[in-house]
Formats: C-alpha cells, structure tokens, sequence
C-alpha cells in the first residue's frame, strides 16, 4: 500500500500538480487566443489585410496569448523552477509556443486550404480544437522538462533553496537557516 501511496505522491510532486495549473493558465491564454483570432477574422481592425485573414489573426492572438501565459507559467505553474535569466527563459518559452503556434496553423491550413472547410466554424474547430489539444501536450511536455526543467543550472529552484538551507543549517538551527536562504534567494533574484 505505501508504495502506491508513493507512487501517487511522486505522480503528483512531479507531473499533476503542474499539468492542473499549466491547464488553468492555458485556459486564460486559450480565451485570449479565441477571442483575439475571431475578433481578428470578423473584421475588428477594417479588413482587407494579413490580419484578417485566418493565417495573421491566428499569428497575432498566439503572440498576445503567449505573453500572458508566459507570465501566468512564470509566477505561478513552474514558479520554484523560474530561472535568473528571465530573457532566456522567454525566449525558449516563445520557441516553445511557435513549435505549438505552427501545430495549430498546420491544423488550420490543412482544413481551410487542402480540404476546403473556409467557414468561420471550421477554421475555430481545425485550429481551436484539434490544433489545440495536439499542440497544447506538446508545449506542456516542452514547458515542464525543457523551459522549467529541473536540470537547468540558473533555476530558483526549491532544491537549491533547501540546498542553501542544509548547508547554512550546519552552522545554525534549521528554521534560521531556511529563513535566511529564502531572503538571501530572493535578494539574489
């Protein structure tokens, strides 16, 4: 029984916890996204241009909800695995989402240019849906070990703060020392 306990507190520490906050901050960034695009599409900036097409309203509604959910990921879903360098850990997180941003447009080309499905409605279900949820399992899998993996050597991760705490605790008692950690931690910050 203790090893199922185990192994459902490992599922949880390592995987779960992060996959349900990783899905409230995309859901955000999902209704940004919907909202954006379809604005886009219907017109809401004159018409005739790149960015009512399907092609530039979806480049322009990924942009601005991938700087919400960066932010959202950032601070809360990964937030003991944040690195220093904020720029860097932009950066592949906006790689990321381009890898998920070309899933979603595949999606949408394949429906409105190769099979001919032009409505409104199947340009949201090609790229809202199936784009969606396809690209959606590869951001988080890329998120989660690869932007804020655990081997990444300037991450504030809680391993390093109880690191710190461990070492420092030699010299003091451990309350102390893990307070002092965490101040220096984010001094450092």
């Amino acid at each position: 029984m203790s090893r199922i306990v185990k192994l459902i507190r490992f599922l949880w520490d390592r995987l779960v916890r992060y996959a349900l906050k990783f899905g409230v901050v995309g859901l955000a960034g999902y209704f940004i996204d919907v909202a954006v695009f379809n604005a886009l599409r219907l017109g809401v900036t004159g018409s005739g241009h790149f960015f009512q097409g399907p092609i530039g309203a979806k480049i322009v509604s990924v942009t601005i909800a991938t700087l919400v959910t960066w932010f959202g990921n950032r601070y809360w879903t990964f937030r003991e695995h944040r690195r220093k360098n904020f720029v860097l850990e932009l950066f592949e997180f906006s790689v990321v989402s381009v890898g998920g941003l070309g899933i979603g447009l595949l999606c949408l080309w394949v429906s409105h240019y190769l099979l001919g499905f032009d409505s409104l409605l199947a340009d949201n279900i090609s790229t809202n849906v199936i784009g969606l949820f396809i690209g959606t399992a590869f951001r988080f899998l890329l998120y989660r070990f690869w932007v804020y993996g655990h081997h990444r050597k300037d991450g504030l991760s809680a391993r390093q703060r109880k690191a710190e705490a461990a070492a420092l605790s030699m010299f003091e008692d451990e309350s102390s020392a893990s307070a002092t950690a965490d101040s220096e931690q984010a001094a450092s910050a």
